[in-house]
């Protein structure tokens, strides 16, 4: 318990309240979208073409998670792999519903983009 106090003590000494405490450095928590406003997913009306796309960006991401390649990398493909395999699962799963959930549908967009993006 002395750890966990002496932290509580620290962020609180830091004027750093609980909302806060998560994110010490103070960056939004959607900043990592930086490559993607509304995603292009958002903008297909067609629904059946809408789960085509999300299954493809979704098992795109899930073979990148799967390779040793990015696995053992240095660069963070292997997190945004994983964080875009959830994300487009999620998706896919309220696609299912005949729902289109819109974060969702951001997050798989996003995740697959940065993936990407550290890819090259």
């Amino acid at each position: 318990m002395k750890h966990s106090s002496f932290g509580l003590a620290l962020l609180l000494s830091l004027g750093v309240t609980g909302a806060q405490a998560a994110d010490i450095i103070g960056t939004p928590a959607g900043d990592y979208c930086r490559t993607v406003g509304t995603s292009n997913l958002i903008l297909e009306e067609n629904m059946s073409t809408l789960k085509t796309e999300v299954v493809r960006l979704m098992d795109e991401a899930v073979a990148v998670a799967k390779s040793d390649e990015w696995v053992h990398s240095s660069r963070p493909v292997f997190v945004w792999a994983s964080e875009a395999k959830v994300a487009c699962g999620m998706a896919y799963g309220y696609l299912k519903t005949n729902y289109r959930d819109e974060d969702t549908l951001n997050k798989c967009e996003c995740f697959h983009d940065r993936m990407v993006e550290y890819m090259h």
